[in-house]
C-alpha cells in the first residue's frame, strides 16, 4: 500500500500556518516568545545560530562553523563548502548591525570568482529562512486588513472595482509590515522598552518603521470613519479583530525574501520598489491624488521587507547600488514625491569581481571619485576558491552526482576514506545502451588534489615543502614527514597569502571529467570491463590536455598549472602504490594485541617499571619480545644491533626518540587524572601507525621469496606471482572498493613502475 501522501502534505501545511490571531493576542504572545518580534537583522542570526554549529578543519586550523550553511533543512542540497571564515564573519557582522553597533548603515558585500560557493549562499539563505519560518521559534508575522462596515452606509470600501467582503477580502500587507507597526510611534517605544527588558539577549528588538502606505490607506480609513461616528477609543475601533488581523507568513523569494536577478529590468524605481498602475488609479478614482492601493509592491525592497533583499550579480545593475545608498541609514525609499515607505531589510549584495572594477574606476580621482560614499557603505567579504583537499573531492562528486550530503566524518582517516572513494555513474551510449562507468579510486583525489594545488600561492612555502605538502597541511593541519607528524603550527605561513584567489575552477573539472565519461576507450581485457574504468591518471592528462582550447585562462596560468602537475601525479601514484602494498600484505600485518604488547615492554624497560602478565604477576619487560618486534615486524634493524637480546646504541636510540618521545607527546595531549596506558591510541604514535598498516617491497621481496613483478600483467599459472596477483585483486576490492577492473588497471600500473627498480 502508497503512502498517504495527500494527508502528510495536509498536516505539513496545518503544521506550517496558523489560525489568524488579534492585535492584543499578538502582543500577549510576543511576550512569551519575543524571539517573533525580531527586526530583519536580529531574525536572520536568530535563524542561523538557531541550527548551532560544528568543528572543521579548514587551511589546518580547527574553526566552528554555522550548521545553517550546511543547508540542513534541505539534506545539504546547497550546502555551501568552505569559506567558514568568510561566512563566520559574514555573521559577525549581522551581529553588530543587529545590535546596532555602528554598522547599520552597511551593505554587506560578498565578492569572488565563478564556482566559489555564492550562489549557493542565496539558495542556502532562502531554503533556510523557509524553513525556519516554518517552526514555532521562527514563526513571521504580519498584519491584514478588512474595512468593510466602517462607513455609515455599510457597504464597505471598493479596492478596485469590487466591493469588499466581511468575511472574505481580507487584504494583507503587501511588503510583510511588522505588527507591531500598527502601534502609535510613542506607545510602541514603550511596548518595546518592557519588552526588551524581559528578552533574554544582549541584542534589542527593535521595530522602527511606521505602517506601509497600503495598510496605512485602510487605518487612516477606519480612523475617520470612527471619529465620525465619536469614538473615543479610535485605535480599539480600527484594530478591532473584524478590521485587523495578525497572521504568519511563511518566508520565501516574493514574501520577506527579495532577489534581484541578473536579467531582470526596469526602471531603478520598478527594480526597488514597484511601479504604480494607472487603470487601477483611474478605477480608484482617488480625486487626483496617487492613492497606494494601485501600486504593484513587486520591486526588490517591497518583496525583501521584513526580512532579507538580495542582489544577485551585483555588477549588473551597479546603476541601483547607489540609489540604495541611504536605505539601511534612513530605512525608507519612496514610491513617489509624497509618499514613502519604511524598510526594515538585511541588504546582501553577492558579485563576481568586476563589480570591483567598476566601482574604482575613478580611484584615481581621489577625493573627487563620485563613488566613494556607495564604496564606503560596502561591507565586502571575499569567497574563494576552495584550498581543503577533502571540501574540493567533496564537491566534486556533488557536481558529478548530485549527492547532497554533507561530509562530517570526526576523524580525518574517515575523510581520506572519503577522499579515496571510486565513484559509479550510469551513462547511456550513442547506441542507447546503459554503460556502468566507474571513476576509479583516487580519481576523485587527483582531480580535487590537483584544483588545490594550482589555487595555493608559492610565495609563503616554508622550505622543504611542495604544494602538495601545503594542500595536505591545509587539509589535515599536519603532515607525515617519515617518523615525524609535523603539525601546520610547525611551519609559517604567510599572513596575506593568496591562496584560493584564482586556480581551476571546479566547473571546469567536473566538463573535464564529465567529457571522458562519453569517450571510447581502447582498454581492452578478455575478461574485465575495463573500458569503463577511468583512472587518475585519465583525469589529470584530460585536465591538462583541456588547457590548450579553455579561454578561461591566461597563457601565464597553462603554463603554471602545467608545472604543478608533476607533484599531483607522484602523490597519486604513491596512494596507488600504497593500496597495492598494503593488499599483498594484508595477511602479513601485525595486530594491534601485539602492537600494544611491544609499547607496553618499551615504556616500561625505558622507566625502569614491571609489568604484570597475563597470570597477575609483576614481571620485567621481555628483551626477547622487543627484538623479534623490532626486526621482524618494524624491519628496522638486524642482529648486528643486539649483543644477544640487549640493545645496542642504535636501538636504544630508536626506543627513546621515536618511541616514547611519541608516546609521552601523546600522553601530554590527552593528559588528565584518569589516563592510563590503556588509553593510548597507537595510530598517534608514528613508528607504530607505520608498522600497523604500511609495508615497503623490501619486505614484499622478503615474505614472497618467488614474486616478479615484471610477471604481473600476465603471470604464468602455478607461479606465486599468479597466486599473489590472484589475492591482491580480491583484496583491493575488499578493502578499498576497487573493481575486479579498476584493481586490475591500477595494479598493473604500479608493477610497471615497480618492475624497473625491482633488481
Amino acid at each position: 500500500m502508497s503512502r498517504d501522501f495527500i494527508g502528510e502534505a495536509d498536516r505539513a501545511l496545518t503544521e506550517t500556518y496558523e489560525e489568524p490571531m488579534s492585535l492584543a493576542e499578538y502582543v500577549d504572545r510576543v511576550f512569551e516568545q519575543p524571539r517573533i518580534a525580531s527586526h530583519a537583522s536580529k531574525y536572520l542570526l536568530e535563524a542561523i545560530e538557531a541550527a548551532g554549529t560544528r568543528a572543521v578543519v579548514e587551511e589546518g586550523e580547527e574553526k566552528e562553523r554555522y550548521r545553517f550553511f550546511d543547508d540542513p533543512y534541505n539534506d545539504g542540497e546547497h550546502a555551501i563548502l568552505g569559506n567558514t571564515e568568510v561566512l563566520n564573519e559574514f555573521v559577525d557582522d549581522l551581529r553588530s548591525i543587529a545590535a546596532r553597533r555602528g554598522k547599520e548603515e552597511k551593505i554587506i558585500w560578498l565578492e569572488g570568482p565563478t564556482a566559489t560557493g555564492k550562489s549557493e549562499l542565496k539558495r542556502c539563505l532562502i531554503n533556510g529562512l523557509r524553513e525556519y519560518s516554518k517552526t514555532d521559534e521562527g514563526r513571521r508575522y504580519t498584519v491584514e486588513w478588512n474595512i468593510s462596515g466602517a462607513d455609515t452606509e455599510g457597504s464597505g470600501l471598493t479596492y478596485g472595482e469590487a466591493p469588499v467582503s466581511n468575511d472574505e477580502d481580507w487584504y494583507v500587507s503587501p511588503v510583510q509590515a511588522h505588527p507591531l507597526s500598527v502601534f502609535p510611534k510613542d506607545v510602541r517605544r514603550e511596548l518595546l522598552a518592557d519588552l526588551n527588558d524581559r528578552l533574554d539577549d544582549h541584542i534589542d528588538i527593535q521595530v522602527e518603521g511606521r505602517l506601509d502606505p497600503f495598510c496605512r490607506e485602510a487605518y487612516d480609513y477606519l480612523e475617520e470613519q470612527y471619529r465620525r461616528r465619536g469614538r473615543d477609543d479610535l485605535f480599539s475601533a480600527v484594530t478591532d479583530p473584524k478590521h485587523l488581523r495578525v497572521k504568519n507568513f511563511v518566508a520565501d523569494v516574493g514574501t520577506g525574501i527579495g532577489v534581484l536577478h541578473s536579467e531582470d529590468d526596469g526602471t531603478p524605481k520598478e527594480r526597488l520598489v514597484g511601479s504604480w498602475m494607472h487603470g487601477m488609479l483611474q478605477a480608484l478614482d482617488s480625486r487626483g491624488r496617487k492613492n497606494p492601493q494601485a501600486f504593484s509592491y513587486d520591486g526588490v525592497l517591497s518583496q525583501g521587507n521584513g526580512l532579507l533583499t538580495l542582489v544577485e550579480d551585483a555588477a549588473q545593475h551597479a546603476d541601483l547600488l547607489q540609489k540604495l545608498l541611504n536605505v539601511p541609514d534612513e530605512g525608507s525609499v519612496k514610491l513617489d514625491k509624497g509618499i514613502g515607505m519604511d524598510i526594515d531589510t538585511q541588504l546582501l549584495i553577492i558579485s563576481n569581481p568586476d563589480l570591483e572594477a567598476q566601482l574604482n574606476q575613478h580611484a584615481e580621482r581621489h577625493g573627487q571619485d563620485p563613488l566613494k560614499a556607495l564604496k564606503r557603505r560596502l561591507d565586502k567579504h571575499e569567497f574563494r576558491y576552495l584550498t581543503n583537499l577533502s571540501l574540493e573531492a567533496e564537491l566534486l562528486r556533488r557536481e558529478l552526482t548530485n549527492e547532497t550530503t554533507v561530509w562530517t566524518a570526526t576523524t580525518y582517516d574517515r575523510l581520506e576514506e572519503k577522499i579515496r572513494e571510486p565513484v559509479a555513474i550510469d551513462v547511456r551510449d550513442n547506441r542507447r545502451r546503459v554503460n556502468r562507468k566507474e571513476l576509479a579510486p583516487h580519481a576523485i583525489e587527483a582531480a580535487a588534489l590537483y584544483n588545490v594545488v594550482t589555487r595555493l600561492d608559492t610565495e609563503d612555502l616554508p622550505p622543504g615543502l611542495d604544494l602538495v605538502d601545503k594542500a595536505l597541511l591545509f587539509d589535515a593541519g599536519y603532515i607525515q614527514d617519515g617518523d615525524e607528524r609535523r603539525d601546520k603550527d610547525d611551519f609559517e605561513f604567510g599572513t596575506n597569502a593568496r591562496d584560493g584567489q584564482q586556480g581551476i575552477p571546479v566547473t571546469y573539472t567536473r566538463d573535464v571529467i564529465a567529457d571522458l565519461l562519453h569517450e571510447q576507450s581502447d582498454r581492452h581485457h578478455p575478461d574485465l570491463p575495463v573500458e569503463h574504468v577511468i583512472m587518475p591518471r585519465d583525469v589529470l592528462n584530460g585536465m591538462a590536455d583541456g588547457f590548450v582550447d579553455a579561454p578561461v585562462f591566461s597563457n601565464a596560468e597553462r603554463t603554471e598549472f602545467e608545472n604543478r602537475l608533476v607533484q599531483v601525479k607522484n602523490r597519486i601514484f604513491r596512494q596507488q602504490e600504497r593500496d597495492v602494498l598494503t593488499a599483498i600484505m594484508r595477511d602479513k600485518r601485525v595486530d594491534e594485541a601485539t602492537v600494544e604488547e611491544y609499547v607496553e615492554h618499551v615504556y616500561a624497560w625505558n622507566e625502569g617499571e614491571t609489568i604484570t602478565n597475563d597470570r597477575g604477576e609483576e614481571v620485567e619487560p621481555d628483551p626477547l619480545k622487543m627484538k623479534v618486534f623490532e626486526i621482524e615486524h618494524l624491519g628496522r634493524f638486524d642482529e648486528s644491533h643486539y649483543d644477544g637480546t640487549q640493545p645496542l646504541p642504535a636501538v636504544r636510540t630508536f626506543r627513546t626518540e621515536k618511541v616514547m618521545t611519541a608516546l609521552n607527546r601523546h600522553a601530554w595531549r590527552h593528559r588528565d587524572e584518569e589516563f592510563r596506558m590503556g588509553d593510548i591510541e597507537l595510530k598517534e604514535i608514528p613508528v607504530i601507525r607505520a608498522v600497523l598498516g604500511s609495508h615497503d617491497w623490501d619486505d614484499v621481496r622478503r615474505v614472497f621469496e618467488d614474486f616478479d613483478p615484471r610477471q604481473w600483467d600476465d603471470p604464468p599459472t602455478g607461479t606465486e606471482t599468479k597466486a599473489v596477483k590472484e589475492s591482491t585483486i580480491d583484496d583491493m576490492q575488499d578493502l578499498f572498493g576497487y573493481s575486479a577492473a579498476s584493481a586490475e588497471l591500477t595494479s598493473r600500473h604500479v608493477m610497471s613502475q615497480v618492475s624497473y627498480r625491482w633488481d
